[in-house]
């Protein structure tokens, strides 16, 4: 169970990643910031709730937290993707503009270190959280103890991941954020619109980085460093499933929060970093394209 919650929290993240390479051919290494700029935003909205509607706070039904928090999780999936799609407009479109792959790469790194930063400056390094409230687990068989925070996280991820493969494989926008992945200049040609798939794909990365960070903040805690120490997992689960592929990210990351929990149980916790990154080197040695990708 733990490893399933930590591949769905990974699976999140990692479909932005593939979505953001696949669309733009470029790794972003800020992605991580915004899982954490996602989590603060929900705690944010969901203390200005619970100070405005009396009783928003209290646990609903079985879970730990109010409907405060679902509210706040969803405003601050939009937000968080108005403020990815900033981050494009203000910094990389521009790079991209003049063809800096390598400036591009960079770049990311000094925006991903500014914005934790920025957040080390608001909020400190002092750990916040959505809920005091103490759940017991129940057991749900085979010796499996899980508490429903958990299963509803499972359940959201599942249907957050169920809706984007539908619209990536069976709309008008999915098809055309396909094209522009294969040849931008060719679905250009064609009469699709190539910023404005550019503007969705950063949009849809920075709402599911978002949904990570709540998903993170209810079973850990939100802080400033959460998304950049899931930074590595994210890739290493985007490139195990093959870079483009929806099924593959969630795939990729289930093995890869699999694969950390049995790491703790079977080796050692010290070891947990350290799996991602085999992980990464194994699927580069042995198949770069991925499970789920395609030669070029």
């Amino acid at each position: 169970m733990d490893g399933t919650l930590a591949g769905a929290m990974i699976a999140l993240g990692a479909i932005g990643v593939t979505l953001t390479y696949s669309v733009l051919q470029f790794s972003n290494f800020a992605h991580g910031e915004l899982i954490s700029i996602g989590a603060y935003i929900t705690y944010l909205i969901a203390a200005a709730i619970s100070a405005a509607v009396i009783g928003s706070s209290e646990a609903l039904a079985v879970f730990s937290f109010g409907w405060n928090v679902l509210l706040a999780g969803g405003v601050a999936m939009a937000l968080t993707g108005f403020l990815a799609w900033g981050l494009d407009w203000l910094l990389f479109a521009r790079l991209r503009a003049k063809g800096m792959a390598i400036t591009l790469v960079m770049a990311s790194f000094g925006a991903s270190m500014a914005l934790r930063a920025m957040l080390e400056l608001v909020f400190s390094s002092r750990p916040l959280y959505y809920t005091q409230e103490l759940q017991i687990a129940r057991a749900i068989g085979a010796g499996i103890l899980v508490t429903p925070d958990q299963l509803l996280l499972v359940a959201i991820t599942a249907t957050l991941v169920g809706l984007l493969y539908v619209m990536w494989a069976h709309t008008a926008l999915g098809r055309a954020m396909r094209a522009v992945s294969e040849n931008p200049a060719l679905a250009q040609v064609c009469g699709i619109d190539v910023p404005r798939v550019v503007r969705v794909t950063w949009y849809i990365g920075g709402a599911l980085a978002s949904a990570a960070g709540l998903m993170l903040g209810l079973l850990v805690q939100v802080r400033p460093q959460m998304g950049f120490e899931m930074l590595l997992p994210l890739f290493a689960a985007a490139i195990l499933g093959g870079i483009g592929s929806v099924p593959g990210a969630l795939c990729g990351g289930l093995i890869v929060g699999l694969s950390q929990a049995a790491t703790v149980q079977f080796i050692g916790a010290e070891w947990r970093a350290g799996v991602a990154f085999v992980i990464l080197l194994a699927v580069l040695l042995i198949r770069p394209n991925g499970l789920f990708g395609r030669r070029s």
